[in-house]
């Protein structure tokens, strides 16, 4: 089915968000977080309850699994559980989302560069990735400890950018947060809110301000080729 699509390019790059965007990495993320409840004779919770915390990291779902917020005196210690916790078991469940690896191969048969700028510090990413075997197709991986900044600051998002000498004028960054949104549209980037992703905020998707909605990841076609 791949390659299927034919038109000509509206964008020379495209960014993803990795996890709840380019990933469904939820299912390793729960994992870890209801180790921390069951290690501490607490029954696990329903998946369903802590996904939409997965957009949110490591204190979402410590919050969501446990009710501890970061100003809370265990948290520094349950942080570094719940990402040793992930670290053992990053990749069990995780995969692209359904249409994904096809939209991958149509940018790339065309010739449009892909990347990845995530929060997900280096330490997890480049692992995942290597696992998931996507390290040497995308052509920028971005954590949210490379440049100093997270999202919703645009330096990762830039920096996404420059590395494959790119204007981000020409560049679409997709994600499934607000902070991917207000990050990419501070770059000057075109911006797509993936509304299938993890969307845990107190905004509805539409209120965003994004330039585009997709609901599954082929719908990204017909924004990139005209």
């Amino acid at each position: 089915m791949s390659h299927t699509h034919t038109g000509t390019p509206l964008y020379k790059g495209v960014f993803f968000d990795l996890d709840g965007t380019l990933a469904d990495t939820a299912p390793d993320l729960v994992a870890a977080a209801n180790l921390l409840r069951t290690s501490r004779s607490l029954e696990p919770l329903p998946y369903e309850l802590l996904r939409p915390k997965a957009s949110a990291g490591a204190r979402g779902l410590i919050e969501g699994a446990l009710g501890y917020t970061a100003d809370h005196p265990d948290f520094t210690q349950l942080r570094d559980e719940f990402l040793n916790n992930y670290e053992q078991a990053i990749c069990v469940q995780s995969k692209l989302f359904d249409g994904m690896d096809e939209l991958l191969l149509d940018l790339e048969a065309h010739q449009i560069i892909w990347g990845i700028v995530t929060n997900k510090f280096e330490r997890f990413t480049f692992p995942l990735l290597e696992i998931m075997q996507l390290h040497h197709r995308s052509k920028a991986i971005i954590g949210g400890d490379t440049t100093g900044f997270s999202k919703p600051h645009p330096a990762p998002v830039l920096k996404a950018a420059e590395i494959n000498q790119l204007d981000p004028k020409e560049c679409l960054y997709v994600g499934d947060d607000l902070r991917d949104i207000e990050a990419g549209k501070a770059a000057g980037m075109t911006t797509v809110a993936a509304s299938y992703g993890y969307c845990d905020c107190e905004e509805p998707v539409e209120a965003w301000g994004a330039d585009f909605i997709i609901h599954q990841p082929l719908e990204l076609r017909q924004i990139v080729f005209k």
